[in-house]
């Protein structure tokens, strides 16, 4: 049996949406029993500038303040855009605003543009991976300490207080995302809770899990502490009919092998995609987070939650 019960979340990345939108469809995520939510942090959509979009923070705590039972976070937190002092205090902030129902995912930043255009220093990918190991061990150590002391080459934090500690203990699981073997995946073991495993590396699922096997060794943890989530598309249909059409949208929104479609996605009826989702329960897999090919309908919620789920319980 898994360490963890087998849970689905939903991503939704608040583009093009109106709040009351976004809100709407938290509830109903909520109210059809999926354990979460997430969304992006961008200043504003990747590639798509003129698209609107809402600052992912802010959202997760107006939709965590207006639930009950859902959990929310990102898929990642840019460590780029917040000090990690900083993000510590929110944090345990808003798990305590939601009665310990935060999730928080953090990764390095992955959107040059953005930083450019809005003066946010843009560095290499070895300084951003450097300074994402250091606002982990800052994380970390203010959610656990009454105060903390650092003293790296990019963060210093001078005997700060983190008064009161967060709702959750040990702490609100911290999410790593991402693949890079020489840096990312270290840090993965260092730090993480729980391993996301991006789109982007679904089809190289198995060598980036042996990688991150070998790093847990290395330092002396146990692999089996740390849970894997993976983030896929979902084209979910009720039948074959329906099914064509879906997988014709899916392949226009998510083209190209970055979205991991062909490489990893989960396309068919609920009992095809029931069977996709076991062969990953045995690759060690437990939390699926899904983007919808119609970007979180209520009926393919529903078709999800009603023909899916089920299984799994």
């Amino acid at each position: 049996m898994p360490r963890w019960p087998i849970e689905f979340g939903i991503y939704v990345p608040q583009l093009a949406f109106r709040y009351e939108q976004l809100r709407e469809r938290a509830l109903a995520v909520e109210s059809l029993g999926f354990h979460s939510l997430w969304f992006m942090d961008h200043l504003y959509p990747p590639a798509l500038p003129e698209v609107p979009s809402f600052e992912g923070w802010t959202l997760a705590t107006a939709i965590l303040a207006q639930t009950t039972r859902l959990r929310v976070g990102h898929l990642v937190l840019s460590n780029t855009l917040r000090h990690p002092a900083l993000l510590a205090k929110m944090a345990t902030t808003l798990d305590h605003v939601s009665g310990g129902r935060l999730e928080l995912g953090l990764g390095s930043g992955s959107y040059e543009p953005e930083h450019r255009e809005s003066g946010i220093p843009w560095e290499t990918m070895r300084t951003r991976t450097e300074k994402l190991g250091e606002a982990l061990e800052i994380l970390t150590s203010m959610f656990a300490r009454p105060r903390t002391r650092f003293d790296g080459a990019h963060y210093r934090v001078r005997d700060l207080p983190n008064l009161p500690p967060p709702v959750q203990q040990p702490r609100p699981p911290i999410h790593v995302g991402g693949a890079g073997e020489r840096r990312t995946l270290p840090l993965v073991a260092r730090f993480a809770d729980v391993w996301n495993c991006p789109t982007y590396a679904l089809g190289e699922f198995e060598a980036k899990r042996d990688v991150l096997a070998a790093a847990c060794q290395k330092i002396g943890r146990d692999p089996g502490e740390i849970r894997i989530s993976q983030e896929a598309v979902l084209v979910l249909a009720a039948d074959d009919a329906a099914l064509a059409q879906a997988r014709a949208l899916a392949e226009r929104r998510f083209p190209g092998p970055g979205w991991g479609l062909h490489e990893g996605g989960y396309i068919g009826t609920p009992e095809q995609v029931i069977q996709r989702i076991r062969e990953n329960v045995e690759r060690g897999i437990t939390l699926f987070v899904f983007f919808t090919h119609d970007r979180a309908s209520r009926e393919t919620l529903e078709l999800l939650a009603q023909r899916v789920m089920p299984a799994f319980r």
